[in-house]
């Protein structure tokens, strides 16, 4: 309805299974990476908490579209700021798994849980395009 604004910001959740466990913050590479598509980033400064990232490209579509769809750029930086290689990500509402996606090109473990099939689908879908493309050396 045009009775409020429309909703553009996303709230990030870190949770671990112990509350002992320390969280990954790479500190480093939000810092000193490229992020171009984010013009509120600043070179070399360390990274806000607000970022300027677009709604997902037409192309991260192709296959169909989740009600929800994150942008790729905007998991990608999730999965790179907050986990190393082969550590596992859990994502209990994966829709059209772009998190899924994230991990897999950044040497992630990754589970996925979707009550709909369509979404799982689609997710099979998307990782088998990806899957392709890496081996093509077609980036995401």
């Amino acid at each position: 309805s045009c009775r409020f604004f429309t909703a553009s910001h996303e709230t990030l959740l870190w949770a671990r299974k112990d509350e002992k466990a320390k969280h990954t913050f790479n500190y480093e590479a939000m810092k000193n990476g490229q992020w171009p598509e984010d013009f509120i980033k600043k070179q070399n400064l360390q990274m806000r908490s607000v970022w300027a990232i677009n709604t997902p490209k037409t192309i991260e579509k192709r296959f169909g579209k989740h009600p929800t769809q994150k942008p790729a750029n905007l998991l990608k930086r999730i999965v790179l700021a907050s986990t190393n290689k082969k550590d596992l990500i859990l994502d209990p509402f994966t829709g059209s798994s772009t998190t899924g996606l994230a991990a897999y090109l950044f040497g992630r473990k990754f589970i996925g849980i979707d009550t709909e099939k369509k979404y799982l689908d689609l997710s099979i879908k998307r990782f088998e395009e990806l899957e392709k493309n890496l081996k093509n050396k077609l980036v995401l």
